[in-house]
C-alpha cells in the first residue's frame, strides 16, 4: 500500500476517523506513512546528540569491525541465556 494510493491522501484526516478505522485497515496506513518516510532518510532530521552519538559509535566501530555481536546472540543475552 502507497500512501499516493490510499484515499486519506486527499484530505486531512481527523483522529476520530482514523479511531473509526479497524485495527487493519489502521496498520496497513501506519505501514504505508513510514514506508513514504523510509523513501526519503535524507529528510529525517537529526539533532546534535544523535548525531554525536552515530559518530562516536562509528569510530568505535572503525577501531574494531569485529566486536560486533550477530541478532541472535542479542537476543540470546537480552533473554538472559548469556
Amino acid at each position: 500500500m502507497s500512501l499516493q494510493g490510499h484515499n486519506l491522501v486527499k484530505k486531512k484526516v481527523t483522529r476520530a476517523e482514523i479511531l473509526g478505522m479497524s485495527v487493519p485497515e489502521r496498520i496497513r496506513l501506519a505501514q504505508a506513512i513510514w514506508d513514504s518516510i523510509a523513501e526519503a532518510p535524507e529528510s529525517v532530521p537529526l539533532s546534535d546528540a544523535d548525531r554525536t552519538e552515530l559518530d562516536r559509535r562509528l569510530k568505535t566501530h572503525h577501531k574494531d569491525p569485529q566486536a560486533v555481536s550477530s541478532w541472535r546472540e542479542v537476543k540470546r543475552r537480552l533473554s538472559g541465556g548469556e
